[in-house]
């Protein structure tokens, strides 16, 4: 049994403090994504969304790569038939449909990253990369297309031009080309990339939740329904903000010039 569940993976969850870590472990088999790994997964940005304890997620990998993508041969009857890869009623950690999450998520991608692992990543709020990365979007070399999102946010991030060349020529590229095009936003050293993940996380959640959850919604309006509906949304936002006990707090510490401590509140 035991050998059998490390076959077909697992994800493990950990909250540390107002952190949530959610790696991805099954790195016998360069972190392949089984059925069992999706789900969990979808239960993990679930938990995220709905502890109000929890602030942020860290998206990470055990081993030496972040995922190969999907382990096709188990999710090709599902893909045959247009089956969903989770409960329609857990956070999509695609972030394409209902529910949505509404708290921002730092991954940390290592060595391979390829199909699933650039969709998740683009998923995600912002990306720190290892100076050993290997991506590839490489669907059209197994007869399918990127469906997590990859041919929309590619482009957003990269332009047209530069979606198509990754997506039809379906290469090989490196962590310098994914900062270039504004897949990543950092690149550290392997042995660093957990710890300043973390770092980041630890720099968000000490920020106002109801603050940062706004602005990240704003941003979303802003790219997926244009700028007028953000700008539109600006008033209203501010004024419930400015009457959150979180803001009251953000001045009181500015007058006595010492760390906010927000509640969220």
């Amino acid at each position: 049994m035991e050998q059998q569940q490390a076959n077909l993976g697992r994800i493990d969850v950990v909250a540390e403090g107002h952190c949530l870590v959610i790696k991805i472990n099954r790195p016998e088999k360069r972190n392949g994504f089984t059925p069992e790994m999706g789900l969990a997964l979808a239960q993990a940005y679930t938990r995220l969304e709905h502890d109000p304890d929890l602030r942020v997620g860290v998206l990470c990998a055990e081993g030496e790569h972040f995922t190969g993508g999907l382990d096709l041969p188990r999710w090709a009857e599902a893909m045959r038939e247009g089956r969903s890869m989770w409960p329609v009623e857990l956070v999509d950690p695609f972030d394409l449909r209902e529910p949505r999450r509404s708290k921002p998520v730092v991954a940390a991608v290592q060595g391979i990253c390829y199909t699933l692992g650039i969709e998740l990543m683009l998923a995600a709020d912002m990306v720190v990369a290892a100076d050993n990365c290997r991506f590839s979007q490489l669907e059209v070399k197994r007869g399918i297309m990127a469906t997590g999102g990859a041919t929309v946010r590619m482009a957003e991030r990269a332009g047209t031009g530069t979606a198509l060349y990754h997506l039809l020529v379906a290469g090989e590229f490196g962590s310098q080309e994914a900062l270039r095009v504004g897949y990543v936003q950092e690149i550290v050293p392997a042995e660093k990339l957990f710890a300043r993940a973390r770092e980041l996380a630890e720099l968000i959640a000490a920020n106002a939740p109801l603050a940062v959850v706004a602005s990240r919604r704003n941003v979303l309006l802003s790219v997926e329904h244009g700028r007028d509906q953000a700008i539109a949304a600006f008033r209203n936002v501010q004024s419930a903000l400015a009457a959150s006990e979180d803001a009251s707090e953000g001045i009181a510490s500015f007058k006595e010039r010492r760390p906010a401590v927000f509640k969220g509140q």
